[in-house]
């Protein structure tokens, strides 16, 4: 069993790993702003802002993985990045593992070309978002070598407006795009939430990036 901390943890994302760590026997933390309509029998929920002072090694003296899932839009636009950063930095004499959910847009859509945000199909209502999640993640990858991170680019369809279906069954990949044959890159938050899961359990990206789709 594992000291699971989900920021985020009532978000589109965050609550379906909330579920899914409790359903596997994990003790789960979820902290968000508001409490949720529909909280996971066996979580424990904490309110309050992740910009607030204490916040990160309080929830870093708690856990022994945490997942940070917060969405920087909102309030919390430009704000996700030094959050991220800040964890990074006292995780390792905290001996905590991060997990950073981010989004499809840094990912590349073939082997060596270019990130997704810089199609022109990419919304330009999401750009913002992908650029800070995109910073995130390169600043991840110059961290010093003890701390122990992972970085879940979800598919591009993911989110809260097409939920899809618990499969168990999906593709891993690493930095480039997943997509079917038909050209739809897609996957439910329960399988996303499985695979985080998995991760967690079963360290297999250290030090890395990985995406998940059908």
């Amino acid at each position: 069993m594992a000291r699971i901390a989900v920021l985020g943890g009532t978000g589109y994302a965050g609550g379906h790993i909330v579920r899914e760590a409790v359903a596997r026997g994990h003790e789960v933390t979820s902290y968000s702003r508001n409490a949720p309509a529909e909280p996971v029998e066996g979580a424990t929920y904490v309110t309050g802002s992740a910009t607030d002072d204490g916040f990160v090694p309080a929830v870093l003296a708690d856990a022994d993985v945490v997942i940070e899932s917060l969405a920087p839009r909102g309030p919390l636009e430009g704000r996700v990045r030094p959050i991220v950063a800040a964890l990074a930095a006292a995780a390792p004499a905290a001996g905590v593992r991060l997990g950073v959910i981010g989004g499809a847009g840094s990912l590349q859509v073939a082997p060596g070309g270019p990130q997704l945000f810089t199609t022109a199909e990419f919304p330009d209502a999401f750009k913002a978002e992908a650029l800070e999640m995109g910073g995130a993640l390169d600043d991840l990858r110059e961290t010093p070598a003890e701390l122990d991170w992972f970085y879940v680019s979800p598919a591009a369809g993911f989110g809260g407006y097409a939920p899809g279906e618990a499969t168990g069954s999906f593709r891993v990949g690493g930095d480039v795009l997943l997509a079917d044959d038909e050209g739809t890159s897609f996957i439910s938050g329960a399988d996303l939430a499985t695979a985080i899961v998995d991760e967690i359990e079963t360290p297999t990206h250290r030090r890395q990036r990985f995406t998940v789709a059908y």
